[in-house]
């Protein structure tokens, strides 16, 4: 197996772990006012997210610079093919990241409302925009002999693209429930609950549909493979799991089921990275678009020494931040720290 395939697994693996880990920040983004009738209510949701969001979003820049620098075929035809998608996408990481900031630096109800809109669409635009755009890989975008998009901005939405797209978001709602139901304790959990009840069904059915619509898309038949087999039966138990209120399988039943359907479509993809509309004589491959030996050479060592030390660093801050939330007589606080400004968010004890 050549440098070239393992950059591949690896940027696979990238963007399997940014949608594991940002999938749930989405989801919390996108239901915080669901799930808190009063700002102190909202306010815990978004807290469960709030030391966790910013790094989670560091594997998407991860991904895209591991994509530009071993791949830079691939990187460079997406990145023109999908350009007002991805501008799309910048926008609503920015006004998300930015709603997180200044939700709470007013006191006025109209403030947090309006920051509060832009953090929920904020996080229903990114994933269905990446969604849209990791759909377009595979069912193909007019591309030419040079390696050139030479199509439209329509040509981006087919109706599988979109599909995927809402089958990401729907995934983002049941992992962001079930991640809720986990992190944080009262009205809040149980409404995140309902609302998991409500979701989990939905995204296992889209996961099925996805599934077979890619086998019948890659020519495979509609006999799904190992992974999508996965992400289809985890999907499912995720809705049993919510309804049996088995909050910690829930979630870990729901992160396996993003984890395999973000692979299902590299793992159609592969060895190609970009379907071509065009004729697949011009497929945009492995082998046609990556770096020189050289540099993917260089690039291994590099992550074989710096990524295992990201991977800790990221279990500590989940392991520091892993007790369960709850709301304090005036607010969320900690325990033991009544009116603490530099606090928000109370763990519960015995969690």
């Amino acid at each position: 197996m050549g440098l070239a395939v393992v950059w591949f697994v690896l940027v696979t693996l990238l963007w399997t772990g940014f949608f594991i880990l940002e999938g749930f920040d989405f989801g919390v983004g996108m239901l915080h006012t669901a799930v808190g009738r009063s700002d102190e209510q909202r306010q815990l949701a978004i807290d469960s997210i709030g030391p966790l969001w910013d790094g989670n979003e560091v594997w998407l820049i991860v991904a895209g610079a591991a994509m530009f620098a071993a791949f830079p075929g691939w990187y460079a035809t997406m990145f023109s093919a999908f350009y007002l998608p991805l501008v799309l996408l910048l926008a609503a990481l920015i006004v998300r990241g930015v709603s997180f900031e200044y939700r709470d630096k007013r006191e006025s109800p109209r403030w947090r409302r309006t920051w509060s809109l832009l953090m929920t669409v904020g996080s229903l635009v990114a994933p269905l925009v990446i969604g849209i755009a990791l759909g377009g890989l595979l069912h193909g975008v007019p591309v030419d002999a040079q390696q050139e998009f030479s199509g439209t901005l329509l040509d981006l939405f087919s109706p599988y693209s979109l599909f995927v797209g809402l089958t990401v978001v729907a995934l983002c709602v049941t992992h962001g429930a079930t991640f809720l139901a986990l992190k944080v304790d009262g009205d809040v959990r149980q409404r995140a609950r309902t609302i998991g009840r409500r979701a989990a069904p939905v995204a296992a059915l889209a996961v099925l549909v996805f599934v077979v619509w890619t086998q019948v898309l890659d020519g495979r038949g509609v006999i799904p493979g190992l992974v999508p087999a996965i992400g289809v039966l985890a999907a499912a138990t995720t809705a049993l799991l919510v309804r049996r209120g088995q909050d910690g399988w829930a979630f870990a039943s729901t992160t396996l089921a993003v984890a395999a359907t973000i692979s299902t479509i590299f793992l159609s993809l592969y060895p190609r990275v970009l379907v071509s509309s065009s004729g697949s004589q011009f497929d945009l491959t492995v082998q046609n678009t990556a770096s020189s030996s050289y540099a993917l050479t260089v690039m291994t060592i590099v992550a074989a020494i710096f990524f295992p030390l990201v991977l800790v660093y990221q279990g500590w801050t989940y392991y520091v931040f892993r007790r369960r939330l709850q709301l304090g007589p005036s607010g969320p606080l900690v325990p033991g720290q009544p009116g603490s400004p530099e606090h928000r968010a109370a763990p519960v004890a015995g969690h």
